[in-house]
């Protein structure tokens, strides 16, 4: 049946939300596709559900062909399942927790590894069951404390989250190349631009991951990229680590005074004023900035630490968060206190150091401290620095590394900058914003560990269970879209992602133009075109082109003042074009444009596929050139 705008529960607005920052959100709120109902929660109203279910459509299509079957499990879940993972802890604040009237503990799911894994150990007991692959498309819940930009960053959202489940590594590796693909399809034929990044596993653990982005500058995720096709998510770029080196002539290490050098600035500048060096002037990039941390872990628990790294670079405290090296679990980390140094007066705000003594170090494995001290990789054994004497207006000179001072560890904890090096030595860096839209993960065995998921294998022996998790975020990907296609005046759908296929426009009055319109509708119905209809009989055609722009559907049909002259005009409002048809072509005409618009965004996957498959042949040719190139080099 046609949506009516005479009746279809909708009103536009003139006015952007208040708080509203990005185009999504002030969009899909004017046109009528949401409405907010508390911060980071919405309604959706039918325009909104039409252009969600069909986003699903598509991602229930991608996940059939990769072999996953479609299943559905509650939010409400008891914890205790979380408990015995572990993450009802790893989740910490950002978890949606409640007791029924008996006190039994509850969450609002935020995702459901345990309860697919417990699922599976219910029906499947041996490896003839696997492979498998299962999925669901449903609300989950996070306690976000800042939602904001509308769709992209909310409380309640829809996920499809998919796993795996396989006998072996090498089932796991051809699960996880399958649902790959079927990402690449779906975004392709979502219409929007998606790039797979290396990435992190956090919380979710695993032996590999990656993050399909949606480069745009509203996204809060930063990557990288770099000319030779190296992508990662900037928590998962790893630093090139240099040589250790000799330093048995090194200098002895020296105290010197240095009052009123509390910064890296101030402290570069009275080095070279009052202790310069014959061959170059000192720099930021020769000092050792020692950066106090708080870390509040997921059990709530608050922990100290310092993040040692050169003084030419900041820490990104997004990036220490996500490596994993701080704890088992999610943690939230922030520059330390007043409160939290006043604990631990041995550091000393502005002249912070490792210290001078190997065996009673303030900082370091082998001191009294309870304070974690954690290096940037790039400082290696036989590196000279210029770093705090843990005394007011006091520094060391030729402090170096692993003769006087060791670690508790490394940690990739600084900002990765434009020009840094890619890992893989295909170029330097650059830094782009995105939008996560996707993850997969090879989950390994974690989840069927803790939940004692086995089978029994062919030689009769139990055998745990090897798992992939991949989640796909449908409502952001909703946000993004509109985010990618909109204009001035309002949103810009797809043509086969429009709430419907065709709006025809009634603009005038008469009659034979309501007529003709019904006429028109009802054909294109029959058709399986789909149709909204602006039927208003007391709403000037100004104000209906208005509302048009504002929703966005890209085919739009206006009876008015041609048909008189027995025409009709068809607007194709994404090629920027209009043509007046006769009457009884214009549903042909429409119809064939419409269906080609569907059969391009497959089309669109197909190519988006071969496109991968060419990219990762030549980046593995470049690799094998490297390394014949290097076997083939003389030694020196």
């Amino acid at each position: 049946m046609a949506l009516r705008m005479s009746s279809l529960f909708v009103r536009t607005q003139k006015e952007d939300p208040v708080g509203a920052e990005v185009a999504s959100h002030k969009l899909l709120h004017r046109a009528g596709y949401i409405r907010r109902s508390a911060p980071g929660i919405y309604t959706w109203l039918p325009l909104g559900l039409a252009v969600l279910g069909k986003i699903e459509a598509i991602v229930r299509d991608e996940m059939s062909r990769a072999g996953s079957q479609e299943v559905h499990f509650p939010s409400l879940l008891p914890a205790e399942v979380y408990k015995q993972s572990g993450r009802w802890e790893a989740f910490g604040p950002d978890l949606f927790s409640l007791q029924d009237r008996k006190k039994n503990d509850y969450i609002l799911a935020p995702t459901h590894e345990e309860f697919f894994t417990l699922l599976v150990k219910d029906l499947y007991s041996s490896y003839k069951d696997l492979p498998l692959s299962i999925y669901q498309i449903q609300t989950k819940y996070r306690d976000e404390a800042r939602p904001r930009a509308g769709l992209l960053r909310g409380r309640e959202f829809i996920m499809k989250d998919a796993y795996s489940f396989d006998i072996d590594d090498a089932g796991l590796d051809a699960s996880y190349e399958a649902m790959r693909v079927a990402y690449i399809r779906a975004f392709a034929r979502l219409g929007i631009p998606s790039l797979p990044v290396k990435a992190t596993p956090g919380a979710m653990g695993g032996s590999g991951t990656e993050e399909f982005i949606y480069p745009s500058e509203v996204g809060e995720d930063t990557f990288v990229r770099s000319p030779g096709g190296y992508a990662a998510n900037v928590e998962a770029v790893t630093s090139i680590v240099p040589e250790a080196i000799p330093y048995e002539n090194s200098p002895a290490a020296h105290v010197e005074d240095t009052p009123d050098t509390p910064t890296i600035e101030t402290l570069v500048a009275a080095a070279n004023a009052n202790h310069p060096r014959s061959d170059r002037a000192w720099t930021a990039a020769d000092t050792l900035k020692n950066v106090v941390c708080a870390v509040t872990h997921p059990d709530g628990t608050r922990e100290v630490i310092v993040i040692g790294l050169p003084g030419d670079r900041e820490v990104d405290l997004d990036r220490a968060a996500g490596t994993g090296m701080l704890s088992n679990g999610e943690v939230d980390i922030e520059a330390a206190t007043a409160e939290d140094l006043s604990l631990h007066p041995e550091l000393v705000k502005g002249y912070i150091g490792p210290g001078l003594d190997l065996e009673n170090p303030v900082l370091g494995t082998e001191g009294s401290t309870k304070i974690r001290y954690l290096l940037d990789p790039r400082i290696v054994d036989g590196t000279r620095w210029i770093t705090g004497a843990n005394a007011h207006g006091k520094h060391v000179f030729d402090l170096v590394a692993g003769r006087d001072f060791t670690a508790d560890g490394t940690i990739e904890a600084a900002e990765v900058v434009i020009g840094d090096p890619a890992p893989d030595g295909s170029g330097p860096l650059e830094l782009a914003r995105g939008v996560e839209i996707g993850q997969i993960f090879k989950l390994g065995r974690k989840y069927a560990e803790a939940l004692d998921l086995t089978v029994l294998d062919q030689n009769g022996k139990a055998t745990t269970v090897t798992m992939g998790s991949y989640g796909l975020g449908v409502t952001r990907v909703m946000a993004c879209i509109a985010e990618e296609y909109h204009t001035e005046g309002g949103l810009l759908w797809p043509q086969h992602l429009a709430p419907a296929d065709v709006h025809i426009i009634a603009a005038g009055k008469g009659e034979e133009i309501n007529t003709v319109a019904e006429e028109l509708t009802a054909q294109f119905e029959a058709a399986g075109v789909s149709v909204l209809l602006d039927d208003r009989t007391k709403v000037s055609p100004g104000f209906k082109f208005a509302d048009a722009e504002l929703i966005g559907i890209p085919t739009v049909v206006v009876v008015g003042r041609g048909l008189s002259d027995g025409v009709v005009e068809v607007r194709d409002v994404f090629a920027g074009e209009k043509q007046e048809l006769p009457v009884a072509e214009v549903v042909p005409t429409t119809v064939a444009k419409v269906r080609a618009a569907y059969a391009a965004a497959l089309a669109a996957a197909d190519e988006a596929v071969i496109e991968d498959s060419i990219d990762a042949a030549v980046d593995s040719a470049e690799v094998a050139a490297d390394t014949a190139e290097a076997e083939s080099a003389p030694a020196e």
